[in-house]
């Protein structure tokens, strides 16, 4: 199994061995601005506290070594090195019942991974690039800086289809937080008001609009703010302007020229129609109070 996951990487594990308990690398207050921030259920600590470890500190826990060659950050075969977000749990004193990992970048970005991606994948948060550290990195694509943190994975293969929409490989750059979180508190924000069975529309657009659409678009404090429309706000277009929801998922810049979302041209009738279908259900919803 391990073999047949590994495939042709090359893979070495850096047994640092940690001279202290991690839990003594938490910080209270940041020292640089390219701590990392752990939020959520951390270390033990009253639900909702922030703490702070420095990229030095990340650099002593035990770090795995990949080859890779699918990862879009990267033009070429790229190795990195760094620690699993499973590892990091473990460490800081994720509790039992905080099984959602989440990341959240400084443009607001925010992506989530729950346990069946944890063990699909095994991402990891990068802390070498080429053997470099962070001071050396390459920039992303757009010229944008690739810290202070990034996400990748030894291999991605997509590990289940709904629709037109395959698993996507979850690889934000420029990370700055993670969060320890109960699936149920954040996916819960955006739980399809009613019962829809599995198979039906309703339910097939929210298990895409769960790994697509938040990363981008929030529902109250949850979900990323890294565009200009909530969940409910996307409701309404879905609900009074389905041609133009459709379009906006199809090719956002022929709705909005200039947009920077990226245009889902991949997704069939079927796969539009589910996250209208979906979209729909919060429809006349109002905004918790509070929130944007």
């Amino acid at each position: 199994m391990l073999k047949a996951w590994l495939g042709v990487l090359a893979i070495a594990v850096l047994a640092v061995p940690v001279a202290a308990p991690a839990s003594s690398m938490l910080r209270a207050q940041r020292s640089s601005p390219g701590d990392l921030e752990l939020g959520g259920d951390v270390g033990g600590l009253p639900q909702g506290s922030t703490r702070y470890v420095r990229y030095g500190d990340l650099l002593r826990l035990p770090q795995e070594t990949y080859t890779v060659s699918d990862d879009s950050n990267f033009p070429a075969k790229t190795v990195i090195s760094g620690v699993p977000l499973t590892t990091l749990a473990r460490l800081f004193g994720q509790s039992p019942q905080s099984t959602l990992i989440v990341a959240i970048c400084y443009d607001r970005y925010r992506t989530n991974y729950p346990p069946d991606y944890l063990a699909a994948h095994h991402p990891l948060l990068v802390l070498r690039i080429n053997g470099k550290l962070r001071d050396e990195w390459p920039r992303a694509k757009t010229g944008a800086p690739l810290g202070p943190y990034l996400i990748s994975h030894p291999f991605f293969k997509p590990s289940f289809k709904v629709l037109s929409h395959e698993d996507e490989p979850q690889i934000p750059f420029g990370v700055t937080r993670i969060e320890f979180r109960r699936e149920s508190t954040v996916f819960g924000a955006i739980q399809p008001p009613g019962n829809w069975p599995l198979r039906s529309p309703v339910a097939q657009g929210y298990v895409i609009a769960r790994q697509d659409c938040f990363r981008c678009h929030n529902r109250g404090v949850e979900g990323g703010q890294m565009a200009c429309r909530d969940w409910l706000q996307l409701a309404a277009i879905a609900s009074s302007d389905p041609m133009r929801f459709r379009r906006i998922i199809h090719d956002p810049a022929s709705v909005t020229p200039g947009a920077k979302m990226p245009g889902e041209s991949r997704y069939d009738d079927a796969t539009l129609d589910a996250l209208t279908a979906y979209f729909r259900t919060f429809s006349g919803l109002r905004a918790e109070p509070g929130t944007k």
